[in-house]
């Protein structure tokens, strides 16, 4: 079955409710999705969405991380919360029988969180271990900086995993605030999918929601790329040369044109081999084993992102050749030729793309999610496979904006 979306009332508030029925394995997933409220509420502490989850994943004060698991174990059920960018999740999956014992535990993890000294301590451990070894992630190390040119000033500067010293910080009344103000009634949105009817979905799933306090919800804030780019060199002992480049990308997720950057930027740099960036830099120059250039649009931001590695002695290189296939894009635009195959490559990859009920529930819940019609995915491809080479051409000359290129660079 495809999926469908339908609601349940909790204390006069309408929860959306994404569902798909797949009765070929005994299983059932279910996800409680907070919008607006991941990474990007870290307005004041870097870090306190994904550290918060890292608590809810720590068991309940009664039973502690240990005694919970193995419940969960014993009966086969997963439970775990994740912190993205704009969304928090909370996600139960079991086998079909163990699902009223699933929904139970997640109940019990909502009223009694680990809410500890000791589990604080553990996490901040644990969490500062973590930064301490991606200090020499030199890709880490890039990305964090790239962004923190792009988006200076605002909470997308920060990393999402927090800093040392941001870290340090958080103590159990913060934890304790984030999720009382961001887990809330008014945040979610129900997904489930699997061998299980809407009716036993609704009767389980509302018992948990109706414990939830129905909150406030807010709009999820856009941040514009920085006018003025910028470049950051950071040195460290490496081998090769780490470069990143990103630029602002003037449109926003319901904008009618988004499929036309989608298939730009597929030419551009995401599409492997046969991309401009790989093309120039691995086939013709040989300064990199890869080279991409990846589109973002989200409700909070719109960019374009790209990385490679190179050998340090071509860096400048490298750096320039970066420039002058943006340049040259955008100038001169595309062929007719990259615009067959691309096409040819999304639309034949279709099927993979929903070849599974999370993928076909994780597309439902995208497009209800930014504000499009159920079946916006395909009603795109139809686009996509109507495109004319002038009118994409156009489109490309338009968005001058991408050459605006800020550099994150990680040297010796």
């Amino acid at each position: 079955m495809a999926a469908k979306i339908e609601s349940i009332d909790i204390n006069g508030i309408k929860v959306p409710l994404i569902y798909e029925e797949d009765k070929r394995l005994p299983l059932v997933t279910t996800q409680i999705v907070f919008t607006n409220a991941g990474s990007i509420t870290d307005e004041k502490i870097a870090g306190l969405a994904r550290f918060s989850a890292s608590l809810l994943n720590n068991g309940t004060k009664k039973l502690g991380s240990n005694g919970f698991s193995e419940q969960l174990e014993s009966r086969a059920i997963s439970i775990s919360a994740s912190a993205g960018k704009e969304t928090f999740v909370l996600e139960v999956s079991s086998l079909k029988d163990e699902y009223k014992s699933s929904i139970k535990y997640l109940d019990e993890l909502l009223l009694d969180p680990n809410y500890t000294k000791e589990s604080i301590s553990k996490i901040k451990t644990m969490t500062l271990g973590s930064i301490s070894r991606r200090e020499n992630n030199f890709d880490y190390v890039a990305s964090n900086a790239l962004k923190s040119i792009l988006f200076k000033g605002t909470v997308l500067a920060q990393p999402s995993s927090g800093t040392v010293d941001s870290v340090k910080k958080i103590s159990l009344k913060n934890v304790k605030s984030f999720v009382e103000e961001y887990l809330v009634l008014s945040r979610a949105i129900v997904v489930v999918g699997g061998d299980i009817s809407i009716k036993e979905i609704k009767k389980n799933i509302s018992k948990v929601l109706k414990r939830l306090p129905i909150g406030v919800r807010e709009d999820v804030p856009y941040y514009e790329v920085v006018k003025t780019p910028g470049t950051s060199i950071i040195t460290k002992d490496t081998q090769q040369a780490y470069i990143y480049f990103g630029s602002p990308y003037n449109l926003k997720i319901q904008n009618k044109d988004l499929y036309k950057a989608k298939v730009a930027t597929f030419i551009l740099g995401t599409g492997g081999f046969g991309s401009r960036l790989m093309e120039e830099i691995r086939v013709k120059k040989g300064l990199a084993y890869s080279a991409y250039a990846r589109l973002h649009v989200s409700k909070s931001s719109s960019y374009m992102s790209g990385y490679l590695q190179t050998k340090l002695d071509s860096m400048d290189e490298a750096k320039v050749t970066v420039e002058k296939v943006i340049s040259e894009f955008v100038k001169n635009g595309v062929t007719q030729d990259e615009l067959d195959q691309t096409k040819k490559f999304l639309l034949g990859s279709e099927p993979l793309r929903v070849e599974t009920m999370s993928q076909r529930l994780n597309r439902t819940f995208m497009e209800y999610y930014n504000g499009f019609n159920l079946g916006h995915s395909t009603e795109e491809l139809e686009k996509i496979k109507a495109l004319k080479l002038e009118d994409l051409n156009q489109y490309i000359k338009k968005h001058k904006e991408i050459l605006k290129l800020s550099f994150a660079i990680v040297k010796k």
